[in-house]
């Protein structure tokens, strides 16, 4: 009999990406879409006083005590940060938080990027914030997907070579909420069509869709080619983490996830510093499907990192889910191995129930 299907899925780290626009998935945080503001733009601290009105008596809970009670007893609630890692690459770290008002979770975010900020007791070993130092958020304003942030002067005292990496760190940290789409910069008021230092455009607003620590590889043929986003780990003292990276993959088509999932099994290229977590000869022994969100994958048993416990190491599982759930239209993925009717993770705990890209990813809703 056959196993029963493996769905897993997964989050950091994000992450689409030459982006498809993140995001942060299922399980990201939701920022609830504000009025439009007039002709010249207006801007405001609190999300709460453009986001509409309050909840009619019937929306809120009917045990407001209670409920009151338990938001006082939540002082912390996670969040996932793009910072800088020791070798200079953006990534997703999920960190402990204030919790705040539900509509100043976004600004929340912009301040804890900040260098010599509030987040430097928080701050992982080899890593640092990507914002320059004393750099302000003056305001935030949403409309129709678009997450236009006005800061102040100190913004632009950074280093040319960084340019790229505040503009992604910022654009990945703000995509993760799911109604936000692409991020535009204002600086204390005065649009702003390209960046200030070195000139990289801006336009009508950045997306996931412009890529992450951006590789150009040799020997692709970027005509037969398609940027993606794809997620390899790498390790820094005791932590094992994923950095996306957006590379040109060979595709015959948008659907060719089998593409994509080769590109993972070969693993990085040796000048990244990252890990390939594939067992040697590791192969898909069908071509994908996909139907309603779940993309299925069968594999030969080299993927396995104990046969005899038909268990799959879990950087493998992770390395898998957060590049296919970042394509569009995969909300999980199947996995079936050989003619195994159960597979597992590295504790034992069976993989049978769906789940998705949260279990890789702080969730949460506003």
């Amino acid at each position: 009999m056959r196993k029963q299907s493996l769905i897993i899925s997964a989050g950091v780290l994000g992450i689409a990406l030459v982006m498809t626009g993140c995001g942060v998935f299922q399980g990201e945080q939701t920022l609830k879409e504000m009025d439009a503001p007039p002709e010249e733009a207006t801007f405001t601290d609190n999300l709460d006083e453009v986001a509409g009105d309050e909840p009619q008596e019937d929306e809120k809970s009917e045990n407001g005590a209670e409920d009151s009670e338990s938001e006082a007893e939540t002082t912390t609630v996670e969040r996932q940060l793009y910072l800088l890692d020791a070798n200079g690459m953006v990534v997703p770290q999920t960190l402990e938080l204030p919790n705040m008002e539900s509509k100043e979770v976004a600004k929340q975010a912009l301040e804890y990027l900040v260098k010599d900020g509030p987040v430097t007791e928080l701050l992982p070993d080899g890593f640092e914030a990507v914002l320059p130092a004393g750099t302000a958020i003056n305001s935030l304003n949403l409309k129709d997907g678009v997450l236009t942030v006005d800061v102040s002067k100190e913004f632009a005292d950074y280093r040319p070579e960084d340019e790229q990496k505040i503009l992604q760190s910022m654009t990945y940290t703000l995509t993760q909420f799911d109604n936000v789409e692409r991020v535009k910069l204002w600086i204390n008021g005065e649009e702003k069509k390209e960046m200030p230092v070195s000139g990289t455009p801006i336009g009508e607003g950045v997306s996931r869709a412009n890529g992450i620590n951006i590789y150009n590889g040799d020997n692709i043929d970027l005509m037969e080619s398609e940027a993606v986003t794809l997620y390899y780990p790498a390790q820094q003292g005791e932590q094992l983490y994923h950095v996306p990276v957006t590379q040109h993959v060979e595709k015959q088509s948008a659907e060719d996830f089998a593409s994509i999932v080769q590109a993972l099994v070969e693993g990085p290229a040796n000048d990244l510093n990252l890990l390939n977590v594939f067992n040697s000869g590791t192969s898909l022994t069908a071509d994908p499907t996909i139907d309603d969100g779940v993309l299925t994958l069968d594999f030969n048993e080299n993927i396995l990192e104990n046969a005899e416990n038909a268990s799959i190491a879990d950087e493998v599982m992770e390395t898998l889910v957060l590049t296919l759930t970042d394509q569009p239209g995969v909300e999980a993925v199947d996995i079936n191995v050989g003619n195994l009717e159960q597979v597992f993770n590295e504790k034992g705990t069976a993989y049978t129930e769906p789940v998705t890209r949260n279990t890789f990813v702080p969730t949460g809703s506003l």
